[in-house]
């Protein structure tokens, strides 16, 4: 069994309708993007490891799926890109951990993007290496410890959201359950792209001003 079959037989029913159709989103990325077509013709998108990796279906929005929820509709620039000012172009964000931090092709290679700050981190150059990192090193490309311990006091994380601290990590927020809240990925995404915008060229110990974006 591959990496990538391996995550979609531990993975929820497909978010998207099956079989897929349309992959024209992927032109323009190469092999990276055919890859990325082929995981999504053998499920078309889905949640796991407790809904702490969400990869986006591809297509017609799927099941439960609203504002953003298709791997289309989410890299639209009005969607949330256009609040990174640039740093967030010229890349297809094709899943998210828990805190809405973003996997991503671009330039040959699948990176993590950083939500608050917009850094980009190389990870693997195919998504079989992909998967089998996130295999490997779950805890860490995922965020399921604050995953599972969030929905065993609260309940299921409903669809659409992520858990968003409420002072951002790279502001010096806490990795634990009291800072975190279930936030839409949409607007949690936006916020976080206003304080990148900010922190872009800032010294250390400047003061950053924190905005909540519906």
């Amino acid at each position: 069994m591959t990496s990538i079959e391996k995550i979609i037989s531990i993975s929820s029913e497909p978010l998207g309708v099956m079989p897929l159709g349309d992959v024209t989103h992927f032109v323009g990325y190469g092999t990276l993007g055919n890859e990325l077509a082929g995981l999504l013709r053998q499920k078309n998108g889905f949640y796991t490891f407790e809904s702490a990796l969400h990869v986006f279906p591809c297509g017609v929005r799927g099941k439960g799926e609203v504002g953003g929820g298709t791997l289309n509709d989410w890299n639209l620039e009005q969607t949330w890109k256009h609040e990174y000012d640039g740093l967030a172009d010229d890349m297809l964000c094709f899943a998210e951990d828990i805190f809405g931090d973003q996997f991503c092709l671009r330039g040959g290679e699948i990176c993590r993007f950083d939500a608050e700050t917009g850094e980009v981190k190389p990870i693997a150059d195919s998504l079989e290496r992909w998967a089998k990192c996130v295999l490997d090193d779950y805890k860490l490309f995922t965020g399921h410890p604050m995953a599972h311990e969030w929905q065993s006091r609260n309940g299921p994380l409903p669809v659409g959201k992520r858990l968003i601290p409420k002072i951002p990590f790279v502001l010096g927020g806490r990795f634990e359950l009291a800072n975190l809240s279930p936030i839409d990925a949409v607007s949690g995404m936006r916020s976080r792209g206003n304080l990148a915008r900010q922190i872009r060229d800032l010294p250390d110990g400047a003061r950053v001003e924190l905005r909540v974006i519906e």
